[in-house]
């Protein structure tokens, strides 16, 4: 019977080992290529200013001393009271004698003994401001379902002129009421304390 010759694993000529040691080399030198291809070896100055610059307008934009902003003017007198309660972040109704606004934008227009044009309601519920406020609702509970932290709570701030008639003021009431605001909140110029 045969046998085979076998040569022991230890028997390595100089060639061999010198082969496997650039083996060992050229697969380092691969995988050093590869982690180096992941990082950034260096930073670009400009564009990392441009995103701070936005950032900062940005926060600029959203920071206020007060959650609500009134622009003061003479069309707008709201009632004085002692009240000691901030204002909070809500749907701002504005009522002057000429117009009623959601936000800054107009969106019935009174005559000149403020009343409402009668094509402008149905019933006690005033159409422009129903389709104004639908939107604002909507875009609420859009808000709230996709952060925890700002839930719908149906709230409705009313700044009202002192001189508006309580009919025009109950159907702004009424027409919230429709669109599932009814907490509602009345803006009065703070009096000092005398």
């Amino acid at each position: 019977m045969a046998t085979a010759a076998h040569t022991p694993a230890t028997e390595l000529t100089e060639e061999d080992i010198q082969r496997m040691r650039f083996r060992k080399a050229m697969a380092r030198k691969k995988r050093k290529e590869r982690e180096a291809e992941g990082e950034i070896k260096e930073l670009n100055i400009t564009a990392m200013m441009d995103i701070m610059t936005i950032i900062l307008v940005f926060l600029i934009k959203s920071y206020t001393a007060s959650s609500v902003t009134m622009t003061a003017s003479e069309d707008v007198r709201p009632p004085l009271s002692s009240t000691r309660l901030t204002p909070k972040d809500t749907v701002a109704v504005t009522v002057t004698p000429r117009h009623i606004l959601v936000g800054d934008k107009v969106k019935a227009s009174l005559g000149k003994d403020m009343t409402l044009n009668p094509a402008d309601l149905q019933g006690k519920l005033i159409l422009p401001l129903d389709a104004a406020l639908k939107k604002e609702v909507e875009k609420l509970k859009y808000i709230a379902e996709r952060n925890p932290a700002a839930p719908f709570l149906g709230e409705v701030s009313v700044i009202g002129d002192r001189r508006i008639s309580y009919e025009l003021l109950s159907s702004v009431l009424y027409t919230a009421g429709q669109n599932e605001l009814q907490n509602f909140r009345f803006i009065v110029i703070s009096k000092a304390d005398d």
